[in-house]
């Protein structure tokens, strides 16, 4: 698990790093409030009262360069809102709508949290695999479902899902990373292993199945109605196959 986003091009004092903990979405209510889209596992540390945070937004705004304190954080609807120090109605409010809120941390603390790390402390770790160095973590990002990491490799980059059952080990200390990825995620897996009648069967077009169906369907029903018409009907089976109703798995 990652917390906070680290700083890409901020100057920060010695030993020092600035994370993103969240950015301020849109403006809520007439009273200055806005909701904060958060960037941080913990808010109920970051979004205190008189919390400080450095502003991203661009050259020329109104607050360029400036800072805005916390005066307090409420939920609606599990929505973080945030009201502001000088921020006094809805129209000040609207000129913050899409700045990036920012806080200096000490570039060696790790978070309270178990297995958990910021995203600065991963980037640039070894990554090990049975021993051997295969690649350098260059990039953390984070969706809903899971974070994924970018590790380059001697072959490329390679998406690696930071889940425990393949990240098994972090050591920000040593500098490393101990992976033990699922078949082909590092590699080309090869096809040794098939079986070469299955890996020269040709794909089956599952909807040319369903027409092969109906038509011996048909074939079936004619043949009944002349049996029972008293007519003897003959059809000529030797040799042939039964159709095949699976298609090799796509992914």
């Amino acid at each position: 698990m990652t917390a906070e986003k680290p700083a890409t091009a901020k100057a920060v004092q010695p030993n020092k790093t600035q994370l993103r903990i969240g950015r301020l979405t849109k403006a809520h209510g007439l009273k200055g409030a806005l909701k904060i889209e958060l960037y941080t596992d913990d808010p109920e540390r970051r979004f205190v009262p008189g919390a400080v945070f450095s502003l991203q937004v661009p050259t020329g705004h109104a607050w360029h360069g400036k800072t805005l304190e916390l005066v307090e954080l409420r939920w609606y609807n599990s929505h973080a809102v945030g009201f502001f120090k000088d921020v006094p109605d809805r129209t000040a409010a609207e000129g913050l709508a899409k700045a990036i809120l920012w806080v200096e941390q000490d570039a060696a603390e790790l978070p309270e949290e178990e297995d958990a790390w910021y995203d600065h402390q991963l980037v640039g770790l070894s990554v090990l695999r049975d021993g051997v160095t295969v690649g350098t973590v260059t990039q953390i990002d984070h969706f809903p479902s899971q974070d994924l990491l970018t590790v380059k490799t001697d072959s490329g980059e390679i998406l690696v899902p930071f889940v425990k059952s393949i990240v098994s080990t972090v050591d920000v200390k040593a500098g490393t990373m101990i992976v033990t990825p699922p078949p082909g995620l590092f590699e080309e897996l090869e096809e040794d292993g098939l079986d070469p009648e299955l890996a020269a069967k040709p794909a089956v077009d599952k909807n040319a199945h369903v027409q092969s169906t109906e038509d011996e369907s048909t074939e079936d029903e004619s043949t009944e109605d002349e049996s029972a018409e008293g007519e003897s009907t003959e059809t000529d089976v030797d040799g042939s196959e039964p159709a095949d109703d699976t298609a090799p798995a796509q992914s």
